[in-house]
């Protein structure tokens, strides 16, 4: 039985991807500039509170505790106040960017008629974006670092795992939208974009080793099924101890105006950060996937990502 391919060429999504991408960028340089700054601002003013807390707790100077540090949760507050639009903003426009790409294959490579999504897959590509939310939201330690922070968390596990349960696309979605609701509602607010960006390449990293290169959505041996999950899941955490670092600094010095040298430091800490999270990572999903392919085989709720056969 010959499988229906025909393909048509559509337009609508990069007609929706490039006004969206022109919009955002007037978004993103207005509340750069409206809010965004005006938070640096407040960011110094915490910094040199938090200076003088610190040195009213050693003894070194006198002050009413209480006050100052109500002072500083107001401070705190109209700080994430002011960053949060310029957050969205820079989100919109990394979106923007994927739909307007996305728009140009369609536009030359056409789409499958009749094709739809598997429901399955959608609702469990919601499922583990609220998993990977709760990892990074619940299970985290926090590591100060001036008036930024990094942290310890599990929000990468549920990311592979998103991956090798419905493929690179549709895992790297649930990660990158799970993890970035994470952030804009902690005090992580100028990570979220960055977040959105780097969770989505763990997502295609992994979909593509693991679906694209070695099929493992096929039945295949025990062996070869474990031996398949610990690569492709270490594949998408080397990507991500890497790149979060490196595009960690930049995306700081040149979006978010953070000076070098703390920008520096937070990359540094940032790799130790990163690469315990890695660890964590590869072992957890790969013991989770292991655990869940067989009864969601059982139960009839695995996504077959590629066919067992291709019909020709």
């Amino acid at each position: 039985m010959k499988k229906n391919t025909e393909r048509k060429k559509s337009y609508v999504l990069l007609l929706v991807g490039a006004v969206l991408l022109i919009v955002s960028i007037f978004l993103a340089l207005y509340t750069h500039r409206a809010s965004y700054l005006p938070s640096v601002e407040l960011g110094t003013e915490l910094s040199a509170l938090n200076t003088q807390l610190a040195a009213i707790q050693a003894g070194t100077a006198s002050g009413d505790l209480d006050a100052l540090n109500a002072q500083k949760a107001v401070l705190s507050a109209e700080k994430l106040s002011g960053e949060r639009p310029y957050s969205y903003a820079l989100i919109l426009l990394f979106f923007s960017v994927l739909l307007t790409v996305k728009g140009i294959y369609n536009a030359l490579a056409g789409t499958v008629k009749g094709e739809r999504t598997d429901p399955k897959r959608l609702a469990q590509a919601g499922l583990l974006a609220a998993l990977c939310y709760i990892g990074f939201t619940f299970f985290k330690i926090d590591i100060p670092v001036g008036t930024e922070k990094t942290a310890f968390h599990f929000g990468n596990v549920f990311c592979v795992l998103a991956a090798l349960l419905l493929g690179g696309y549709w895992g790297g979605l649930a990660g990158a939208v799970g993890m970035t609701i994470g952030d804009l509602t902690t005090s992580y607010v100028t990570s979220a974009p960055k977040t959105f960006l780097l969770k989505l390449l763990i997502g295609l990293i992994v979909g593509l080793v693991a679906h694209r290169i070695f099929r493992l959505s096929r039945s295949h041996s025990p062996r070869y099924v474990a031996g398949v999950t610990v690569l492709a899941s270490f594949c998408g955490m080397a990507f991500n101890i890497a790149a979060d670092p490196l595009v960690g600094y930049f995306y700081k010095m040149y979006l978010l105006g953070v000076p070098q040298e703390l920008a520096s430091t937070l990359a540094k800490i940032g790799t130790v950060t990163t690469a315990v999270n890695a660890v964590v990572a590869v072992i957890a999903a790969s013991i989770f996937y292991l655990a869940l392919r067989p009864a969601l085989r059982k139960s009839g709720l695995f996504v077959q990502v590629t066919p067992e056969k291709e019909k020709t």
